[in-house]
């Protein structure tokens, strides 16, 4: 990846986090500027020179309460590197309900699982999901220790199924069309798509056990598409961008998403 690469995935990230903490008291930038350096870097005309020398570093301010805890405030700071995300930002976390040890160690923690997890991915919000899931492991005030000992099973991400909706513009540039294509068609071609669900939950068995007479959950059962397609539904206008809305809730209905067509377009479907 080149620089503009690089600068374009720290610029989205930003962008996104900035609409999920709208206001300066969740989300403050050190500097200003190298914002705005970085936006012209990516936005103005194409050039051969390196990134801005101002990087962006900025602190997000989140409340937190960890289950059976009174809620925290935790701030985490992140400095992007130039070559972010193919190396990992500058995290910092800081909390004050945790000591120096506990603060120590959640740091290692946490730096382990963003470079087994994330490397080569943005990561601000992994990392904000990760605490939101571990911090209680590091603030249990009968054990203030008990982050370095406890049981390396629970340090492990629990088993969730997430299905990914992606709403965005029309997308007619073709290399970015094939990007979208060849990533779906190249992990089908590669692996047993249930074999490579399994790889990532570090060999845990995709079946849960029957409980009260319940068929037992597996990733087929939990699939709405068989395979990654691109649906089209009467397109129409000067450039086929225009499409039957009718027909796609029809289509969303029959895999039983109609819940979809409201949460996207605010009306109901029919």
């Amino acid at each position: 990846m080149s620089y503009l690469d690089w600068a374009e995935s720290q610029l989205a990230e930003i962008e996104l986090l900035s609409s999920m903490f709208p206001t300066q008291e969740e989300l403050d930038f050190s500097d200003p500027l190298s914002l705005d350096l970085l936006r012209s870097y990516v936005e103005g005309p194409g050039s051969t020179e390196g990134p801005p020398a101002y990087r962006p570093h900025f602190n997000i301010k989140h409340k937190m309460q960890p289950a059976g805890m009174e809620e925290m405030d935790v701030t985490v700071s992140c400095a992007y590197p130039s070559e972010y995300p193919s190396v990992l930002p500058e995290i910092t976390v800081r909390c004050s309900a945790l000591n120096r040890s506990q603060q120590s160690q959640l740091q290692s923690d946490l730096s382990a699982h963003l470079s087994e997890t994330c490397l080569g991915e943005v990561c601000v919000l992994s990392a904000l999901d990760w605490l939101k899931d571990h911090l209680h492991l590091y603030t249990c005030p009968a054990s203030p220790s008990a982050p370095a000992q406890r049981d390396p099973a629970l340090s492990q991400p629990p088993e969730v199924f997430t299905r990914l909706w992606i709403y965005s513009h029309h997308i007619y540039n073709k290399i970015k069309r094939k990007n979208i294509w060849s990533g779906p068609r190249s992990w089908s071609e590669s692996a047993d798509m249930e074999e490579d669900y399994d790889s990532t939950q570090r060999g845990r068995p995709l079946t849960e056990p029957e409980q009260d007479g319940e068929p037992a959950v597996t990733l087929d059962s939990l699939r709405k598409f068989s395979q990654f397609e691109e649906a089209m539904f009467d397109p129409h206008g000067n450039r086929g961008n225009h499409m039957d809305l009718g027909q796609l809730y029809h289509f969303l209905n029959e895999k039983g998403l109609s819940e979809v067509f409201q949460m996207y377009f605010g009306i109901e479907g029919r």
